[in-house]
């Protein structure tokens, strides 16, 4: 199979795919292909005999909202109609996930940010910590923690990892089983 150059307007968007971009993700991607659009090169269009993308359906539109007018594909010519749809489905799916701590510790996470991963960011709230008087809690008291979407998604994700509920990891994190 070759990488060749066509005209957006002659591949088809896959209606059957599954996997959709939406937002501010949409939005990274866009961004990611105006910024380095020599990646389309190497990781190309995927479609069928008749021009219908079966892998990169969210880089087609990414690359129509960047005001693309050409962009690299390979043509699958040669895969049966279940081999497409298995396709369409094991192009999406993640493959494992990301080292956390080594992204931390060896990356820059503006860069991060910037080439689209959401990166856990710990909020500075060194303005807003005062000292508690414990003498006038109630028996009974709530922390409450503000997170965007992916933040608490990957707390929740790593409490998780911990107990059943986070209630029961934030007590075993202050050293109560």
């Amino acid at each position: 199979m070759k990488i060749e150059k066509v005209k957006l307007s002659k591949i088809k968007s896959n209606p059957d795919n599954p996997r959709i971009i939406k937002d501010d993700k949409f939005f990274m991607l866009v961004k990611s292909i105006k910024d380095f659009p020599e990646m389309l090169d190497i990781r190309p269009i995927v479609v069928n005999k008749d021009m219908m993308v079966l892998g990169g359906n969210m880089r087609l539109k990414a690359c129509l909202e960047a005001g693309m007018s050409e962009v690299p594909i390979i043509v699958a010519d040669n895969l049966t109609e279940e081999q497409q749809k298995e396709f369409l489905i094991k192009d999406n799916v993640s493959g494992g996930q990301f080292d956390w701590d080594a992204l931390a510790n060896n990356w820059d996470s503006e860069l991060l940010l910037d080439w689209g991963l959401e990166v856990f960011q710990t909020p500075d709230y060194s303005d807003k910590n005062e000292e508690i008087n414990i003498d006038s809690l109630d028996s009974e008291m709530i922390i409450k923690l503000k997170y965007v979407e992916n933040e608490y998604n990957l707390v929740r994700e790593q409490l998780n990892k911990i107990a059943p509920t986070p209630e029961q990891a934030v007590w075993k994190l202050l050293g109560n089983e």
